[in-house]
């Protein structure tokens, strides 16, 4: 049995930053995912994709930031449980948690996180005949490696952030990039509505809107897709490569059954204090909760993290104070003794 002060479950970003906040307060963690490698969506599904809205980078691909966060949380040692579902939860007598695996593997803690970001998810796909005859024969749901799009002909649909952020990343990649879209105005951030317009003002991006794909043509391969258009009518785009993008469609799996309170498949948590369940002793952060006001983004999973381990810190040392210090002034602290930024900020303290 694997035994950890905090058991997460998701090795996504949030759950990887809340491996380091709990570090900060001498907390180990052991971190459950399903996928092979820690990182989550940003890993699996948009390595090469660029993040705007994290503080003090304009602009991070997917797969950096994992990289970055496993390099921060290095010295606190976290274990990893990867390839293997939370399947079960059982409250011990001793209050703790008791967390089985699909295949086995018991783990316990007297704290769990969950941090599941989407949980389990699809691609939505687009009600078009025969389209999985044509999937990884040049429809692709979702973009792992931008470089197999360099000097393709791509036709992308939908009109979220992903729709847009991959027609500015791609038009500097393949030879032609045409974004198609039923409606006129897009859903997605601003600025990227923004930086698409500029681009297919100047001619690198084919913009086609009020239209949607409703067939594919080629013999074993897509090569031609064929577009109905509300006013112009129908007409044939020939393409190597088309990649409808229109989000995920996501399932919370096992930890659905766990006895949570759910609305629209998120977890309802207390934000007004410590973004604790129904459950005492689990927490939900990231994308996988709900409050009111919630944003999904990965900066406010930063900040639940922050403030979840504050208080799980009071469940597994009850009785016992902890005053924050910062790391400006302390460093950062490993379980293997003081590290040098810590050592560096002694010396400094002294004189």
């Amino acid at each position: 049995m694997i035994k950890t002060d905090i058991l997460i479950i998701g090795a996504g970003p949030v759950g990887m930053f809340a491996v380091f906040e709990a570090g900060l307060l001498k907390l180990h963690c052991h971190l459950i995912d399903a996928l092979a490698q820690p990182g989550g969506q940003c890993s699996e599904i948009y390595p090469k994709k660029p993040i705007y809205d994290i503080p003090g980078y304009p602009e991070v691909l997917a797969g950096e930031l994992i990289d970055n966060l496993a390099e921060q949380i290095k010295p606190f040692e976290p274990g990893y449980t990867l390839g293997e579902r939370a399947e079960t939860i059982e409250k011990l007598e001793d209050g703790t948690f008791l967390v089985t695996t699909n295949k086995g593997t018991e783990h316990n803690a007297p704290v769990i996180f969950i941090a599941g970001g989407l949980g389990s998810f699809e691609p939505r796909k687009p009600p078009i005949p025969g389209i999985a005859n044509y999937e990884d024969n040049g429809v692709e749901y979702i973009i792992r490696d931008p470089e197999v799009y360099r000097d393709k002909r791509v036709v992308i649909a939908g009109g979220g952030d992903s729709a847009l952020d991959w027609s500015i990343f791609l038009a500097d990649v393949a030879s032609e990039v045409s974004l198609v879209h039923r409606r006129n105005e897009f859903r997605g951030a601003l600025d990227s509505v923004e930086k698409v317009a500029e681009l297919a003002k100047l001619g690198k991006i084919n913009m086609i809107t009020d239209a949607e794909v409703k067939e594919i043509h080629g013999n074993g391969k897509v090569e031609s897709l064929g577009i109905k258009h509300k006013t112009d009518g129908d007409f044939v785009k020939e393409t190597d490569h088309f990649i409808p993008l229109f989000g995920l469609s996501p399932k919370l799996g096992p930890i659905g059954d766990w006895g949570l309170e759910i609305v629209k498949n998120a977890i309802v948590v207390n934000n007004a204090l410590d973004y604790q369940t129904n459950i005492p002793g689990v927490f939900a952060i990231g994308d996988v909760n709900t409050y009111p006001g919630k944003l999904k983004l990965i900066l406010c999973g930063f900040h639940e993290a922050t403030i979840a381990v504050q208080y799980a810190y009071n469940i597994i040392n009850p009785g016992k104070r902890y005053v924050m210090k910062y790391t400006t002034v302390n460093g950062v602290t490993g379980f293997d003794g003081e590290t040098k930024k810590a050592e560096a900020a002694v010396v400094k303290s002294i004189g």
